[in-house]
């Protein structure tokens, strides 16, 4: 590895999140106290208007009762089922990596699913391997210094990256032309592989399962992802040597319920059998297909969207647009789909129209309103 990693010392993170530190290690600085959230409708016009949402934060809203009880009834009818999915993207890294890897999940819908698949190399295989959260944003890249900082505690073992879910596959995108930019600069040899608990979109070629199903870490923000906001990259707030920035939102301590979601499917492991598995994702189940970008070319097309980006598909993004953006409507597959429970109850609070898309490939996709 070229000697140009260790001529930039990155200093060791500052403990963040509500996590333990032998379940993940956030690679982010707190920026509790240097900047403030934008309320949704003022956000949604400066990103709409040229401006970066990787600079501002929306606000953070504590979840209601109903809302709260919804996740709690999704958790337990789906725990067994996300426990599986764990194991087999699990497993796939297992062999395609051998057990001298980092896990490093992409903040902030990656550190749970990473959680998990860390906790399971350790029951399954007695694996206690390294995983740390780092910063990745549409448009701006993944964060180098978090590279550099585990690269140089732990050459030189390979690095798996993990996400939640995939949408469109943006993210897959820019985490290609991050590694290739990061490799051609340090002279080294990342791979830029995602494993991925569902990959609806077929952008990944490593998964739990292409199914479109509720994951109930989705259905929360930061209360489910260890109290910490999405992350956030403005110059005059990160130095040349610190990590890209989040929140920490101690004062939701009271409803978090990340540790209780990681607990929950964790327990699941016991009733899993890795030696039944068998051949996992068969070489032709598990091709990069990208059906999922093409069909959204054909919904913008019909619905006359300028961006395709205002198309956010699947379960997790729909959720995401409900939550913080200012959604315009939900295209369902069914209004019959089971998996769609919580995406009816906050449509119906927030006054979003359903409307059913014979044939789509997701579950579900949110519209973000163009503001004109």
């Amino acid at each position: 590895m070229n000697k140009k990693l260790f001529t930039h010392q990155i200093p060791d993170p500052a403990p963040m999140g509500c996590y333990s530190p032998k379940d993940v290690i956030f690679l982010l600085k707190n920026l509790n106290g240097l900047m403030a959230e934008t309320d949704l409708e003022t956000r949604e016009q400066k990103i709409q208007s040229g401006g970066h949402y990787s600079e501002m934060l929306p606000i953070e809203y504590e979840p209601t009762k109903e809302y709260l009880d919804l996740f709690h009834l999704t958790l337990q009818e789906s725990a067994r089922k996300v426990a599986k999915a764990v194991e087999i993207v699990a497993e796939q890294i297992l062999q395609k990596n051998g057990s001298e890897m980092v896990l490093v999940s992409l903040a902030r819908a990656g550190t749970p699913i990473g959680i998990l698949i860390k906790r399971y190399l350790l029951e399954k295989h007695d694996l206690d391997l390294p995983h740390y959260s780092i910063s990745i944003i549409r448009g701006r890249g993944i964060d180098e210094n978090a590279l550099l900082y585990i690269l140089q505690n732990h050459s030189p073992a390979q690095i798996q990256f993990i996400d939640g879910w995939t949408g469109k596959g943006a993210i897959t995108q820019v985490l290609n032309q991050a590694c290739l930019e990061f490799n051609a600069k340090y002279n080294c040899e990342l791979d830029d592989d995602l494993a991925v608990l569902a990959d609806p979109g077929h952008c990944v070629k490593t998964f739990g399962t292409r199914e479109d199903f509720l994951i109930p870490s989705a259905c929360l923000n930061s209360t489910v992802s260890g109290l910490v906001s999405r992350t956030v990259f403005r110059q005059d707030l990160i130095g040349d040597k610190e990590f890209h920035g989040a929140r920490f939102y101690e004062e939701l301590l009271k409803v978090e319920v990340s540790n209780l979601f990681i607990d929950t499917i964790s327990k699941e492991f016991a009733h899993l059998f890795p030696e039944n598995l068998g051949l996992l994702n068969p070489p032709n189940e598990s091709e990069v297909s990208w059906q999922g970008l093409k069909s959204l070319k054909r919904i913008q097309e019909r619905y006359g969207i300028k961006d395709i980006n205002f198309i956010k598909p699947g379960i997790g993004e729909t959720t995401r647009v409900l939550l913080r953006r200012l959604p315009e409507r939900v295209l369902v597959d069914s209004i019959e789909n089971n998996n769609l429970k919580h995406i009816m109850l906050l449509c119906q609070d927030k006054g979003v129209p359903i409307e059913e898309y014979p044939n789509l490939i997701y579950s579900c996709c949110g519209i973000v309103k163009q503001i004109s």
